[in-house]
């Protein structure tokens, strides 16, 4: 901070293993990569790769060594995984993964149709050389998974060797966690957090509103990921109570007297 302020509250810091903040690199080139680092990374612990884009983004290996030089972890969407898994090239894409210099990797089922034991297999297996997030939830619109098959399948993901399972939203965070209005679904995350420690979960939350729910109920480090490049830096203004969403959630009762 450039200057002390009281009643802020202490986040985590250092290569830490909660009040993670996941952002959602869609295409930067290196040039505007190396200017979100500047900007952003103090307050940034991870970087997906969207979707398949690690297949087409120039200068990949040099994005990869500039985001880790400056303290980040980079990963590639679950997309791509899938899409090396239903061509029956999970070798190839664990060597491309190594080729690229990357330490985690994601393992998600949100497309394909895939059985839980074969993804629990991907998941041990990378374990072994990979921090591993896995995905849990889909996709496509209309196909969805009961409350009990999301907590059961998060406990057995993160007992195979998952680091951190991710409560999928899609970048427009309008299904899986959320509704097709972008609201929650309350239920589903209620259900989640009575079984599944929150330090676990990686919610994606690509919207304000979502952002500041989670907030609101599980405090400035909760886990959260689909977050635009431009928005990070906005999202840690949003944990610390420097943004009107947020701004009396943060202090004692006896200043809530100033409310408007």
């Amino acid at each position: 901070m450039n200057f002390k302020i009281n009643h802020i509250p202490e986040r985590t810091s250092g290569k830490r293993e909660h009040g993670l903040t996941m952002m959602m690199d869609k295409g930067l080139s290196l040039a505007e990569a190396g200017h979100f680092v500047d900007s952003s990374a103090p307050y940034t612990d991870l970087v997906k790769f969207g979707f398949g884009t690690a297949l087409i983004t120039r200068q990949l290996k040099e994005k990869v060594k500039l985001y880790q030089e400056a303290g980040l972890k980079p990963y590639f969407g679950g997309t791509l995984f899938e899409m090396f898994f239903v061509r029956n090239q999970f070798d190839d894409y664990r060597r491309f993964v190594s080729e690229s210099g990357i330490n985690n990797v994601e393992v998600s089922d949100g497309t394909i149709r895939m059985e839980h034991e074969e993804k629990l297999k991907c998941i041990e297996i990378l374990a072994a050389d990979f921090q591993v997030l896995s995905e849990v939830g889909t996709k496509v619109k209309g196909v969805e998974l009961s409350n009990e098959v999301w907590v059961s399948n998060m406990k057995s993901e993160l007992a195979a060797g998952a680091w951190k399972v991710i409560g999928e939203a899609r970048e427009s965070g309008t299904i899986g966690l959320y509704q097709s209005d972008g609201s929650a679904n309350r239920e589903l995350i209620d259900d989640i957090m009575k079984e599944i420690a929150v330090e676990d979960v990686l919610w994606e939350a690509p919207n304000k509103a979502q952002q500041m729910m989670f907030i609101q109920m599980l405090g400035a480090n909760v886990n959260l990921g689909n977050i635009a490049p431009n928005e990070v830096v906005s999202l840690e203004a949003l944990r610390c109570g420097m943004r009107g969403d947020t701004f009396f959630d943060v202090l004692p009762e006896e200043f809530h007297s100033r409310k408007l």
